[in-house]
């Protein structure tokens, strides 16, 4: 069931969804090569801490971190290790936190050092693609539209979008309904309607859109072993257009 959040609920999921864009922005600032990433998960949730909240990932359904590090060929829910970061990686970093009774929820990815033309084109791509998804939540727009968008501008640029994995809806739960897929069409799917907050996040791929899962039973990597990017926003539904809570002023 899809609940409409009041106004002052909206307020509090900002405020979780400042910490986290807080939190990412210093993260961003630390990734250069020679780093692990389990330096980056610590320093994340000691950051989280520091900010009186708790980091959402670490014991949800049993996943063992606070930060989800996924380099490379990983499309989500990289666990962080002693993997030292190298030039020409790339690193999407997805975290999360839950404060005064709501959940943040959001992603980036960063070149670490420099990177090729191709790899920051595909960044590039997947951070347009989150935009223009967003340009979609509007009232009276279908759920269709965010993904329609997303998917057309990714495939458009030659990249193709991820199906096994979507964005969700957000607020006293971390995945709430309803579930938001990065490809779709115009149209279709659920009413959107003011009060909704969903959490936006395309996650594109340099070759095939087809992933598998690791034997850990989290870390999701492309199945032709090319790049993948990620890039979320958590969103909310207004009649004034879509607020996008984890962005900084």
């Amino acid at each position: 069931m899809v609940t409409l959040k009041r106004p002052e609920e909206i307020e509090k999921i900002r405020v979780s969804n400042i910490i986290v864009a807080e939190i990412l922005q210093e993260l961003r600032g630390i990734v250069k090569p020679g780093i692990t990433t389990k330096e980056l998960d610590q320093y994340s949730e000691e950051l989280a801490r520091r900010k009186k909240a708790t980091p959402a990932f670490k014991g949800y359904h049993g996943y063992p971190f606070s930060l989800c590090a996924s380099v490379n060929c990983v499309v989500v829910h990289g666990m962080p290790s002693e993997r030292v970061l190298a030039t020409g990686d790339i690193l999407s970093m997805d975290f999360g936190v839950y404060h005064d009774g709501y959940y943040g929820d959001a992603a980036i990815t960063v070149p670490v050092g420099k990177v090729s033309d191709e790899a920051t084109r595909l960044m590039r791509c997947t951070e347009e693609a989150l935009y223009h998804a967003i340009g979609e939540a509007v009232p009276g727009n279908r759920l269709g539209d965010i993904s329609a968008a997303c998917q057309e501008n990714v495939e458009a640029a030659g990249y193709s979008v991820v199906r096994d994995y979507v964005g969700h809806g957000i607020g006293r739960h971390l995945h709430e309904e309803p579930q938001v897929p990065n490809y779709g069409t115009k149209g279709r799917g659920m009413e959107l309607k003011a009060g909704m907050v969903l959490a936006i996040e395309p996650m594109v791929n340099q070759g095939t859109y087809r992933v598998k899962l690791q034997p850990d039973g989290w870390t999701v990597v492309t199945e032709d072993g090319r790049l993948s990017a990620h890039f979320e926003h958590t969103v909310a539904i207004t009649e004034k257009g879509p607020d996008i809570l984890s962005r900084l002023q």
